[in-house]
């Protein structure tokens, strides 16, 4: 779900073309979730292979990952860890829809196939299999893993603002929230549908006169994955009631709002995106593709085209060929 602050932001629209050479740093979670929504049959079955194994994630890797490199983008997956307690109404909320629109999905799918795809996208779920395949596949790819200790987006923000990274994709604007300078979304979407979108951090703070801090504050008031925020409280009245009074305990003590259900606990959430739990030992190391164990991978065990899969990697190949040339005359 993310924070909905959408409305205050303006954001931009950019090219991958534009992104070549930069570091990005990706939320897994995030992106598989658009791969597995997104890449499935008509019916909404997602991909299998002949084991009755999902590969709509694998497919989404190997195709739409290996387009970025070749535009010279370097990823960096990075996944998340143990949820925060505060986050446990969320995680059973979205178990529960996810539950309910695989039922309404074997319902639909025979008689409307239109509103069967939609059910099946929204049931899309992330078990340890396809987690262990996706970093099976990325080592392979000689992409780097690195591993949040809990929350995936405060870990790629805090290696952007370490400058391991320059942007952090993620479809949430949680990033923000977590202080991540730069964020990008729709980057692993189908270009057809969705234009790559660049928000910064530094304009929206100056374009609303406010600090990361009260941007904070103002999600807590509108509701975060931690907390339900106060009902009837949208991101443009915070940002106004934030404006007048900078934080929420100005806006208690002066009567503005209450302390009752839906911020009870803001100083904690407010503690888990100024100060999140994070991974300061990472290392980010990129490799060179190994053919062969990616090929034994996806075409022998999971049924992958052998002919698309090797033009896949070409692309790679030719990227790196390029980029040697380029450094040499530097």
């Amino acid at each position: 779900m993310g924070v909905s602050i959408s409305e205050i932001l303006e954001p931009k629209g950019t090219s991958l073309e534009a992104l070549s050479g930069k570091i990005v740093a990706v939320d897994a979670y995030n992106t598989l979730y658009q791969f597995l929504s997104i890449i499935r049959q008509p019916d909404g079955t997602p991909l299998k292979d002949s084991s009755g194994r999902t590969t709509s994630h694998l497919s989404g890797l190997i195709y739409r990952t290996t387009n970025l490199m070749e535009k010279g983008i370097k990823p960096v997956f990075v996944f998340d860890g143990k949820p925060s307690e505060l986050k446990a109404k969320v995680v059973k909320a979205r178990s529960e829809r996810r539950e309910d629109a695989r039922r309404k999905w074997e319902e639909a799918k025979e008689l409307f196939p239109e509103e069967a795809f939609k059910y099946a996208q929204a049931s899309a779920r992330i078990d340890t299999g396809i987690i262990e395949d996706t970093k099976t596949l990325l080592t392979y790819l000689g992409i780097p893993c690195v591993q949040a200790p809990s929350e995936g987006e405060a870990q790629a923000a805090f290696m952007a603002r370490k400058g391991d990274a320059e942007l952090v994709s993620s479809q949430d604007y949680d990033s923000l929230l977590f202080g991540a300078p730069i964020m990008i979304r729709n980057l692993s979407a189908p270009r057809k549908k969705a234009t790559l979108e660049v928000v910064e951090l530094k304009e929206l703070e100056e374009k609303h006169g406010i600090t990361r801090e009260e941007l904070v504050d103002i999600a807590i008031l509108v509701g975060t994955d931690f907390n339900e925020g106060i009902k009837g409280i949208g991101v443009k009245k915070a940002l106004k009631l934030i404006k007048k009074h900078h934080n929420i305990e100005k806006l208690i003590s002066e009567a503005e709002i209450g302390t009752g259900e839906g911020i009870e606990n803001y100083e904690l959430v407010r503690h888990i995106f100024l100060q999140p739990d994070v991974n300061e030992s990472y290392e980010i190391i990129w490799g060179t593709p190994d053919e062969g164990k990616v090929k034994e991978f996806l075409c022998e065990e999971r049924d992958f085209s052998e002919e698309r899969v090797t033009k896949a990697l070409d692309r790679i190949s030719m990227q790196k060929i390029k980029q040697r040339r380029i450094e040499q005359w530097l």
